[in-house]
């Protein structure tokens, strides 16, 4: 099992990063959100798990052990696999988690995408009592369906793809104030400058 790895960035995208050990070039899934952190030369260690498949051995990264914790807790319910496990810690903190889990609300996983409603509760129901260990942060977001879903739709005119506009639109209105979630120019102000100055045109497809 790959636990851990310690080297220099190499090659990173939206969703993975390609860090050197040694001479070997290691491909390691990753939030959205930390692949941004990262550039090319960076010397970076990250918390990793080794997932095994038939066709694929994949490895999925997180700066913190206990995100590795959490997701490989979430692996555990029916339903939930690595890529929507992974999803899962792009879009809720492991406190927000823990917090959605304590209070039975299946809500904050339904907007997850790839999370359909029986899941989401699946994931409130089979980790009640597994996330004693992880402090809870606040409450999760609330929701903001038809702001976001205007937003999304901005962005999407603006050129950027359906997937990248609804992790931004996800990632901002989880930290927005409860007015700026309410407001379509202030949550549309918040997306772009969470996307940051990379051209529209880079994130297609």
């Amino acid at each position: 099992m790959i636990s851990s790895l310690r080297g220099r960035v190499l090659h990173l995208d939206a969703e993975s990063v390609v860090i050197d050990v040694g001479g070997v070039g290691f491909s390691v899934a990753v939030t959205p959100q930390l692949a941004r952190d990262f550039h090319v030369g960076d010397e970076i260690v990250l918390h990793t798990t080794l997932i095994v498949r038939e066709d694929a051995l994949s490895l999925y990264g997180f700066r913190e052990r206990e995100e590795l914790v959490v997701f490989g807790q979430l692996l555990g319910v029916s339903g939930v696999g690595p890529k929507s496990a992974l999803g899962v810690l792009a879009s809720l903190t492991v406190g927000q988690i823990a917090t959605a889990v304590a209070e039975e609300d299946d809500a904050p996983f339904r907007r997850v995408s790839g999370i359909g409603p029986k899941t989401a509760k699946l994931i409130v129901v089979q980790l009640a009592g597994k996330l004693a260990h992880v402090p809870a942060t606040g409450s999760a977001p609330a929701a903001v369906p038809a702001v976001g879903g205007q937003v999304v739709a901005a962005l999407i005119a603006l050129g950027w793809n359906e997937r990248v506009s609804t992790e931004a639109v996800s990632a901002v209105a989880a930290d927005a104030s409860a007015q700026d979630a309410a407001s379509v120019p202030a949550l549309l102000k918040l997306a772009l400058a969470h996307l940051g100055p990379a051209r529209a045109e880079q994130t297609r497809g």
